[in-house]
């Protein structure tokens, strides 16, 4: 029986055990260098540039030479079939490109690989946006969560003693119903609160490539020091920085380039090429042995890409329009994410340290007079339905900062915060 004993102690030990090493404690560096490293979805969008690479080198490529030749079928003076020895020939021959057209096709791959290489930054950026924002997001619902813990655990204790003293007949079923509606609400906070720390924590799971559940490392000062960081310049200045920087708005600008070089690449397909080659005659020529130099070209009676040579066009004014739209667009986004940081900004700054730590004052002080009967149940219940939403709320205001500011840093993709 001992022996079962230890083996059972053993086996838990193991279960908490790993347990205990499932969680990885990680600060937001961390993160981020784990996802440059692992994210699948930029390792494969890296490909692009790659096969962007093979494009080129497939445009600098030439059309293969051709060689052709002939034998004699039947030679009707001699009435002798295949006579190979009095007739036969050979021809080589090369297609030269006129007009440019390598040279634009090359540009217009290299052009392609250029606009490969913009949506891999907007790609990096846009994940890595989602990592810091998922990592800030857990680290507050941690925070809510050993908020919310603490409060369930005083008040577990304080609805058992009350079921006991019910039971008793000392205090009314109402005054114990009033207690369970608050443990109650708090178990409710707790369940939503944990349904979002695992959803945070597969997200960073997804986008770093750690299996294991990450554990922000993040001290509170540092944190208040990012919170207290502001923007550089005023939102002018920032749709500034974001025009400069946004691989998005860039992308549209070099697919106006992109779309010309095209245009050119088709308008230099009209252009007739030439056909040059040698050809070895034996018998049939004017001349036995004879070396003749060929040369091939389309008669250019008229444009035979001139629809593909309009539509190209028609993509350069779209191209223009989408950039117009593109440009608006970033710079209204920009203006409207700053003003939702600063709003949010100046409402937090608004709450003093000296603010929150008489909360918590007063909290540890209510719960002080309560257990000696200086205050009745109804206006210790107020209280801790007042400070439970409260405490939910501060956290939630300084964590949708660091969305906003989050948010800033995506559409201006130059560093402005933290």
């Amino acid at each position: 029986m001992k022996i079962e004993k230890i083996n059972k102690i053993a086996g838990l030990f193991v279960v908490f055990s790993s347990l205990m090493t499932a969680q990885q404690q990680m600060s937001l560096l961390d993160c981020e260098e784990a996802f440059q490293k692992n994210n699948l979805q930029l390792l494969a969008e890296q490909y692009n540039i790659n096969m962007a690479d093979a494009d080129i080198l497939q445009a600098k490529i030439w059309e293969l030479p051709q060689m052709s030749g002939y034998i004699n079928a039947y030679n009707p003076e001699g009435r002798k079939a295949f006579d190979v020895g009095q007739a036969k020939g050979a021809e080589i021959s090369q297609l030269i490109y006129m007009g440019g057209k390598k040279k634009n096709e090359i540009a217009f791959a290299k052009s392609n690989k250029e606009l490969a290489q913009l949506q891999f930054s907007q790609l990096l950026v846009d994940l890595k946006s989602q990592l810091r924002t998922a990592y800030f997001n857990l680290y507050y619902e941690k925070l809510k969560l050993d908020n919310t813990k603490k409060q369930l655990d005083y008040m577990n204790d304080l609805l058992a003693a009350y079921k006991i003293q019910s039971a008793k007949g000392n205090v009314s079923l109402k005054d114990e119903v009033r207690l369970q509606s608050i443990v109650i609400q708090l178990n409710n906070d707790k369940l939503g609160i944990n349904k979002n720390i695992l959803e945070f924590e597969q997200n960073l799971k997804v986008l770093t490539g750690i299996t294991e559940d990450i554990e922000p490392q993040l001290s509170e000062s540092e944190a208040k020091d990012i919170l207290a960081l502001q923007p550089f310049g005023d939102a002018g200045e920032l749709q500034k920085k974001a025009l400069e920087n946004n691989a998005d708005y860039l992308y549209n600008l070099k697919l106006i380039d992109n779309s010309k070089l095209y245009a050119q690449w088709q308008k230099s397909l009209n252009v007739p090429d030439l056909n040059v080659g040698a050809q070895w005659d034996q018998n049939s020529g004017t001349f036995k042995n004879e070396i003749n130099l060929t040369v091939g070209i389309p008669l250019p009676l008229w444009k035979s890409n001139k629809g593909n040579v309009e539509k190209a066009k028609y993509a350069i004014q779209q191209n223009q329009k989408s950039a117009d739209f593109q440009k608006l667009n970033l710079e209204t986004k920009v203006q409207s994410a700053y003003k939702i940081w600063k709003t949010q900004y100046d409402q937090l700054q608004e709450i003093k340290t000296t603010d929150l730590d008489n909360m918590e004052l007063v909290y540890n002080g209510m719960l002080k007079n309560f257990r000696k009967g200086n205050i009745s149940l109804i206006e210790f219940a107020d209280f801790m339905d007042s400070y439970r939403e409260t405490a939910l709320q501060i956290y939630d205001m300084k964590n949708e900062i660091m969305e906003s500011a989050e948010q800033l840093n995506q559409l201006i993709q130059t560093k402005i915060f933290y």
